[in-house]
């Protein structure tokens, strides 16, 4: 029981940074309140690797 609501708190937390990254960090605007929050999220999505849509590339 204790890990499912471990679980279920960590499934919620990543999904609060994703939509905090995409109100702002992902429009160019500072997280209000928490401005080391989207410099955090930055980082974090540079690392990460993407993949490049085959229309950009022409």
């Amino acid at each position: 029981m204790l890990f499912l609501v471990f679980a279920m708190l960590v499934i919620l937390i990543i999904a609060a940074a994703v939509v905090v990254y995409v109100a702002y960090p992902h429009r160019d605007q500072e997280v209000p309140g928490a401005p080391w929050l989207g410099e955090a999220l930055k980082r974090g999505v540079e690392a990460m690797p993407t993949l490049e849509h085959e229309h950009s590339r022409r």
